[in-house]
């Protein structure tokens, strides 16, 4: 059992860490003022690409369900990352998307009566101070939109990722995380695409840097992150999966000390290792017997 939690941590956390790694690109690799339109072009060829491998479109219920988790965890999701990210210092938003095991474990236990524990709890606290230590510094003006934005991402996520064990495929009719995942990315995809049209209009021509930055985002970003995302959902609990999202800004600090040479003090080093500590004392909380929750292997 412990290797096989051992394996599903391991799998799970590639998602934070190809996450961790999109500031870095986007800032560097992207065009500027398109988000709108980076979204699409990172949601719909890897939701098109992952649904060529699987072949397999939606049944029954699962059209529209697939259609809401496609909405919350990519098309709602996505512009709120980066409207956050242009209205607040990059800190405090990374700060404020570190509450989102909190919301999770609060989410879970409302929808799905999922207990979260004393030490996981007590371990998201510690993640979350460890993130302020990490990445946070003077933020100045505080824009509220930039906060609204935030808190609109941490919420939708959390809810869509709790929906994915409030509503397990059935056992005989399992659906692997690869198909789950295309189907949220084409939805998504599709739902940003005329808003990306109708605010930013035509798209800009891109260099080879850009399109290296896209196909970057649209592969290990998007299409391998996600799916680790939810290989881990389907056999973890919400609280312990969300808790190895804290990852993320680790990720995305030492990307920025290496490559840009930001400031890595002490304090930052502290702030490492209390999410570090944080996320690993979520997972020796010992996880409940998994469910038939038939979500199938990839």
């Amino acid at each position: 059992m412990e290797g096989f939690m051992a394996r599903a941590v391991a799998i799970t956390a590639v998602a934070p860490a190809a996450w961790g790694s999109t500031y870095w690109v986007t800032a560097h690799l992207l065009p500027p003022d398109r988000p709108l339109s980076a979204a699409v072009v990172r949601a719909l060829p890897a939701g098109l690409a992952l649904l060529a491998l699987r072949r397999r479109l939606p049944r029954g219920v699962w059209w529209w369900r697939s259609a809401v988790l496609g909405l919350l965890t990519i098309g709602f999701f996505f512009p709120l990352v980066f409207i956050a990210g242009e209205h607040l210092p990059s800190g405090l938003a990374a700060t404020m998307t570190a509450t989102s095991p909190l919301v999770v474990m609060g989410l879970a236990w409302a929808a799905v009566r999922e207990p979260a524990g004393t030490v996981r709890v007590t371990a998201a606290v510690a993640g979350l101070l460890g993130v302020a230590l990490l990445v946070l510094r003077s933020p100045g003006g505080v824009d509220p939109v930039g906060v609204v934005a935030a808190a609109g991402a941490v919420l939708t996520s959390g809810v869509g990722f709790v929906l994915v064990k409030y509503w397990p495929a059935p056992a005989d009719d399992p659906i692997d995380p690869v198909t789950m995942v295309s189907w949220q990315l084409l939805w998504g995809g599709l739902a940003l695409l005329p808003f990306a049209a109708l605010v930013e209009g035509t798209p800009p021509q891109l260099d080879v840097p850009a399109i290296a930055g896209f196909v970057y985002l649209g592969s290990v970003g998007t299409a391998v992150a996600y799916v680790c995302w939810f290989y881990g959902l389907a056999r973890m609990t919400a609280g312990a999966v969300a808790l190895i999202g804290l990852l993320n800004p680790v990720v995305g600090t030492l990307l920025g000390v290496a490559l840009a040479g930001e400031l890595f003090g002490p304090l930052q080093a502290f702030g490492m290792l209390l999410v570090l500590g944080g996320v690993a004392a979520g997972q020796l909380v010992r996880q409940p017997r998994r469910a038939e929750s038939g979500h199938a292997s990839p």
